[in-house]
């Protein structure tokens, strides 16, 4: 399987000469689901999920099907008669030759006074690369590469840690990074890679590696 990181949330996997991509949003590059069998989108917030980026990806090609849960899928679905799907927790499907199950059911806590939209994270292929969106879900079954929610606003660096001690993953791969300055990059891949208990990596925008 080969896995290219995308800006900010977004992901490429590829096996067999089929392309899945996950949370292709605003913040990702305008080409970054066009030339995907299946588009995987965690939930509604405009970094994961950009209306217009996903429609030109299923108008540019018909074979294209989209994944996601119902907030989602109601925006597009009825454009696109048969090709958006609406999954949500313990859903099971393949897609583009991957199998994907659906894990988790709502957003990390922004803030108390923000109500929690549904968010669901796909864990691929029996467990080789799970993408949790914005929530720090633990799947029931172990993980060799997650994508690893490094920074956001509604978390902090103590709970992006414990996260990887708790679902034990192999090796953390960086995602949701757009606000993460240069700066601090270094702090973070010192206490993660050092408290983590897990191999913490990063990808540069577009590039790749091998799993």
């Amino acid at each position: 399987m080969k896995l290219t990181k995308k800006s900010h949330a977004c992901v490429r996997l590829e096996k067999d000469g089929r392309t899945l991509v996950l949370d292709p949003g605003a913040f990702s590059e305008q080409d970054a689901a066009l030339g995907a069998e299946a588009i995987l989108v965690t939930h509604e917030h405009l970094d994961h999920f950009d209306e217009e980026r996903l429609r030109t990806a299923l108008e540019t090609d018909r074979a294209v099907e989209v994944w996601t849960l119902d907030s989602v899928a109601r925006k597009i679905s009825a454009a696109f008669p048969g090709r958006v799907h609406t999954v949500g927790h313990g859903d099971t499907f393949t897609a583009a030759g991957f199998d994907v199950q659906v894990h988790g059911e709502l957003h990390a806590v922004i803030h108390p006074d923000i109500p929690r939209v549904t968010n669901v994270g796909y864990l691929v292929d029996g467990g080789r690369v799970f993408h949790p969106g914005d929530a720090l879900t633990v799947p029931d079954r172990p993980v060799e590469t997650l994508m690893l929610p490094v920074m956001a606003p509604w978390s902090k660096i103590s709970e992006v840690i414990d996260y990887v001690r708790e679902v034990k993953p192999q090796r953390a791969y960086d995602i949701h990074d757009a606000l993460l300055t240069d700066l601090a990059r270094p702090i973070y891949d010192n206490q993660i890679g050092a408290l983590g208990g897990a191999e913490h990596l990063r990808l540069a925008p577009g590039e790749s590696t091998a799993l």
